[in-house]
């Protein structure tokens, strides 16, 4: 008779998951206090929730009283080249991930359907995607082949960089876990020099301050300046470390569960703009977009047209001119500069938000 952890890993994959595999539930205090230095350096930027949650991922018996054990579970967003649809703006770039509808949202039911089987088994079990307090990556280190690469991302000689994971905790008792996966990275950087703006760390941590990533999803506000050119191309996230990655590039397309839309692995830019916050909560209802919300999404058009130029950005440009939200204007004024177009700057010099008025007076200056 097949143990309860083989009945529950067996479900998994008929439920579409690529990897599974059990991990121990005790405190990992070494990762822990690397978090918590990591904390302490401020490179999680604008997302104080992080430290507020520390405790709870330090933990896993807050979340779930007596856990054992945790099934670990990933799925490939590996995904390849997609068509371009026809119509309105479609420039700059968008992670992976965001190429198929919410993720937490495909996933949940999954867990939902272990959860089920796992209370029929007789054990209790709470299943989290990335939004709970679980440290994900370092289970995952523990529960199947992969290491933390230098880009921070976990690795995989079979699946690369590009995995979702997600978690099962239970009460089982903790399984035999196997010796930890070698680090295959050698002597390669290639996540670390390719990253645009040198937010990868030699300890292998991110900083968030800097991260494409982290500007173009979690942070409010107008883009630091400084940064604004090396965001490139790219409208939502950032997957440069991970597409360089030989083990990724080895691994090729792989993704059989998690299915991508083309509208939203190039998005029309125009539709972010002319519409009220909840038309754009309607029209993206069940997408990664609506974390950054419809003005910064609108902002980040704006950049990316202000890096690309390409000629049919330009009524991108007229519209954020006129955007209701003061950072999508600013991101404008700054747009306008790059463009040398210093008569459209002149215009937002009048604009009645000082922070738009100082962007355009720093246009015109020549800043």
């Amino acid at each position: 008779m097949t143990s309860p952890h083989e009945q529950l890993r067996a479900l998994a994959h008929d439920l579409g998951f690529e990897v599974t595999g059990w991990a121990s539930a005790a405190p990992m205090p070494e990762v822990v206090a690397e978090y918590q230095g990591w904390l302490d350096s401020g490179r999680q930027g604008g997302m104080s929730y992080l430290e507020r949650q520390l405790p709870r991922r330090a933990d896993l018996s807050s979340s779930l009283p007596g856990a054992g054990s945790v099934l670990v579970l990933g799925l490939s967003h590996s995904f390849g080249p997609l068509p371009v649809p026809a119509g309105g703006v479609r420039l700059g770039r968008v992670a992976r991930y965001a190429w198929t509808p919410d993720y937490h949202d495909q996933i949940e039911p999954l867990l939902a359907r272990l959860r089920a089987e796992a209370e029929r088994l007789g054990v209790r079990a709470r299943g989290y995607v990335d939004h709970g307090p679980v440290l994900e990556r370092a289970l995952a280190g523990r529960a199947f082949p992969g290491w933390r690469g230098k880009s921070g991302m976990l690795l995989s000689t079979e699946l690369g960089a590009f995995v979702t994971l997600a978690v099962l905790l239970t009460d089982l008792p903790a399984p035999g876990e196997p010796a930890p996966h070698p680090d295959r990275c050698g002597r390669c950087t290639r996540c670390v020099t390719a990253c645009p703006t040198g937010a990868i760390g030699p300890d292998r941590l991110i900083d968030a301050r800097v991260c494409i990533s982290a500007l173009t999803i979690e942070h409010r506000g107008p883009l630091p300046w400084a940064l604004r050119p090396a965001v490139g191309g790219w409208l939502f996230g950032c997957d440069v470390c991970s597409e360089v990655c030989p083990w990724t590039v080895r691994a090729g397309p792989l993704a059989r569960t998690l299915r991508p839309d083309p509208d939203l692995a190039h998005p029309d830019l125009l539709g972010f703009f002319g519409v009220s916050e909840r038309a754009f909560e309607r029209r993206y209802a069940g997408t990664a977009f609506l974390r950054p919300r419809r003005k910064g999404m609108a902002r980040n058009a704006v950049t990316v047209v202000g890096n690309l130029q390409g000629v049919d950005g330009r009524a991108v440009l007229e519209a954020a001119s006129v955007d209701p939200a003061w950072e999508v204007r600013e991101a404008a004024a700054w747009a306008w500069g790059v463009w040398e177009e210093p008569a459209q700057a002149e215009r937002l010099r009048q604009d009645p938000h000082p922070q738009v008025a100082a962007a355009a007076e720093r246009i015109l200056a020549g800043g």
